[in-house]
């Protein structure tokens, strides 16, 4: 079932995620295709990163460029899980997380940067199997996230605008392909 972009309203979401939503919208008038398409496009540039290029920062304190892919598949996850839980109609308010000490731990620099954008294709190809079998009921439906209303399908579109705003700064601070 696509998941239109102008049936978002500004009240299914925190104001925190209002850029995420618009860069979603801006994307296309279908999330879920989006999504799909996203993902295969998303390994094409991280395939074109050379794998000497997976430590770079650009600036002190910054993340690396695995620390980004490998944050991208976290928050993806995260998101993921809470628009099951919702979809599903589980009202248990679900708690916040701080990506900042989840990236501190996981070690993504250790990693090969192939390894990681494998696994952020995997996640990605969960989550448009997950969304692609929710109904209109399921996708309207709304949970309480960080102690904030959230729909389903604001979810979907917070993945996509999440991508798009780190692969922009990738592009632009990174000067990735």
């Amino acid at each position: 079932m696509p998941i239109a972009t102008a049936e978002i309203g500004d009240d299914e979401y925190a104001p925190s995620y209002a850029g995420y939503v618009a860069r979603a919208k801006g994307a296309g008038a279908d999330v879920l295709a989006h999504l799909a398409a996203q993902g295969p496009r998303t390994s094409a540039l991280l395939a074109a990163v050379p794998e000497a290029r997976g430590g770079f920062r650009y600036a002190a304190g910054k993340w690396s460029i695995k620390e980004v892919v490998g944050h991208l598949a976290d928050g993806e996850r995260i998101m993921a899980y809470r628009a099951l839980r919702i979809g599903r109609g589980d009202r248990t308010p679900l708690a916040g997380f701080d990506q900042d000490p989840y990236v501190a731990v996981a070690g993504f620099d250790a990693r090969p940067l192939a390894d990681l954008a494998a696994e952020l294709a995997a996640v990605r190809a969960a989550t448009v199997a997950l969304l692609s079998h929710f109904d209109a009921a399921a996708l309207a439906r709304r949970g309480i996230a960080s102690d904030n209303e959230i729909s389903v399908r604001a979810l979907a579109a917070i993945i996509a605008g999440h991508e798009l705003h780190h692969l922009a700064i990738l592009a632009e601070r990174y000067h990735t392909p």
